[in-house]
């Protein structure tokens, strides 16, 4: 990481502007195909006078689709009007991979969302987180990042926060969470947090949110407009549009430590043994995983390692050894 770099992305838009501009983050790529080229990242910024900003992405991962739908309606509609301070939105953050329909990138394979804090020098996918690092994140007061799970997860559709080492930003993130009022609501536990936008957010202070609303490689017109009623309750909340937060009833959800993941030892043919939203109890049998090379053999089964709710599951049919196959979340209050 070099601080002291300049980092190739440059922006079609003045982000001290006020109106409504629609643009590009434009940052050069050279390739057989176009020997001066650029990968092209679409933005907009809402801006009216002084206030707080929100900065609000969608496309991270480039299978997971209710965040591009919710925010490209949103950069459609939004006036300047209604706000008081200033929006930026994008809805194809990590924007080769959205164009592949993949999570990661198909220049670099980068994981957009594992690249944090990027390099200004490195590849694609780096060059992108560090200019969200260095020049979209400082901008910003309040952060949602809009994901699903893709094509091999699928989700109870939860807002999401972390536990942090600062309780009162905790707090704010929490309220945040809440004011998302999606269905249900996540103190969320990240495998591998290091290197992900969130941590990048929550190192700069800010009030951040994330979201899994459904999964398995699409939307749905339930997920969308999830999505949709939560961005404009955390906007009302951020002081950004006028209004009232709409407050429908969600269930708070934990994910304490790792036992709340079950992950597969064995490459196979998945049985789910119960579905989203299910009650389980800690050694009960939520998932088989059955042999594809031979017939006449038992199933392995895999079991709860801790009562709870059924948050998420692995979407795709076929499973490999490694995948996770569920996460169990504790039920709050």
């Amino acid at each position: 990481m070099n601080d002291l770099t300049d980092n190739p992305i440059s922006a079609t838009v003045d982000f001290s502007l006020d109106g409504v501009q629609h643009g590009f983050l434009k940052l050069p790529y050279s390739r057989d195909d176009s020997a001066w080229g650029a990968v092209m990242i679409p933005l907009t910024v809402v801006k009216r006078g002084q206030g707080p900003t929100a900065l609000l992405t969608g496309g991270n991962h480039g299978d997971e689709y209710e965040g591009p739908v919710a925010l490209s309606k949103l950069a459609q509609r939004l006036t300047a009007e209604e706000v008081s301070g200033r929006v930026i939105i994008i809805p194809f953050m990590n924007t080769p991979a959205f164009h592949a329909g993949r999570r990661t990138s198909p220049i670099d394979k980068g994981n957009l969302n594992r690249s944090f804090p990027g390099k200004p020098d490195g590849t694609v996918t780096e060059k992108i987180a560090d200019y969200f690092r260095r020049t979209l994140l400082p901008l910003a007061d309040i952060v949602l990042d809009i994901h699903s799970g893709g094509r091999t997860l699928d989700f109870l559709p939860f807002a999401a926060c972390h536990v942090l080492p600062d309780k009162h930003q905790q707090a704010q993130c929490e309220a945040g969470m809440q004011a998302f009022n999606a269905p249900y609501s996540m103190r969320m536990l990240e495998l591998d947090a290091g290197a992900m936008y969130d941590t990048a957010a929550e190192q700069q202070g800010k009030v951040f949110v994330t979201t899994e609303l459904g999964g398995g490689g699409s939307s749905s017109a339930r997920s969308v407009a999830i999505a949709e009623r939560g961005v404009r309750n955390l906007l009302v909340h951020a002081g950004v549009l006028q209004g009232e937060v709409e407050l429908r009833p969600t269930v708070m959800l934990d994910m304490p430590d790792g036992s709340c993941f079950v992950a597969s030892e064995h490459d196979g043919l998945l049985e789910m043994c119960r579905d989203l939203g299910d009650q389980v109890r800690k050694g009960e049998v939520i998932a088989r995983v059955h042999d594809i090379k031979r017939t006449g053999a038992a199933p392995v089964e895999y079991r709860a390692g801790r009562d709870g709710l059924l948050a998420a599951r692995h979407f795709p049919g076929l499973v490999q050894c490694g995948d996770t196959l569920a996460v169990v979340a504790e039920m709050v209050g």
